[in-house]
């Protein structure tokens, strides 16, 4: 029916032009290197749109390597096109993300409440133990706290944020941090 596939439509995240995203490499195809964006299809990602990339000085890049980049070509009628440099050409936090942390999917929605300023649910987070994290508009997320016990708890309270009020958050926030 034509409501199951427009339902089937809202649960794949469609690229938007300017939007930070986290990739996961699927191949190489020449100087182009295919990755996992979360949408219908592959976004590409040239080794020249690194910070600093040139013919000599290529980016190590792997399969199965996460990436933080942004769109630079998202449209209906092309093939999304990411780089991992801002117009200035610099890389500011884009690239290549460290293999030891945690990715994880949530729903578009959360993400939205993450990206906010000022968010508080970071805030709090913050002050539970230190931490890396990397929001994609995709609904991506890696973390990566100082064990590997620290990182699940702050992946399972990010998980559990989208079904619980502030007042749940703060509470399960409280018997963590030992008040």
């Amino acid at each position: 029916s034509p409501l199951t596939a427009c339902t089937r439509c809202r649960l794949q995240y469609v690229p938007v032009k300017g939007d930070h995203v986290i990739g996961i490499v699927t191949g190489k195809v020449g100087d182009v290197f295919r990755l996992d964006v979360g949408g219908s299809e592959q976004a590409s990602l040239s080794y020249l749109a690194f910070e600093g990339a040139t013919k000599r000085n290529r980016p190590n890049v792997q399969v199965g390597d996460l990436i933080y980049g942004q769109f630079l070509v998202a449209n209906k009628d092309m093939e999304p096109e990411m780089v991992c440099i801002d117009s200035s050409g610099r890389a500011s936090g884009m690239g290549v993300i460290g293999q030891d942390g945690f990715l994880f999917k949530v729903s578009l929605g959360l993400i939205r409440k993450l990206l906010a300023p000022k968010c508080e649910i970071i805030q709090e987070l913050s002050q539970l133990y230190p931490f890396e994290l990397v929001l994609g508009m995709n609904g991506r997320i890696w973390v990566k706290a100082k064990t590997v016990q620290q990182t699940l708890i702050i992946v399972n309270i990010l998980e559990a944020c989208e079904y619980m009020t502030a007042e749940q958050r703060k509470q399960a926030l409280a018997k963590l941090s030992g008040n």
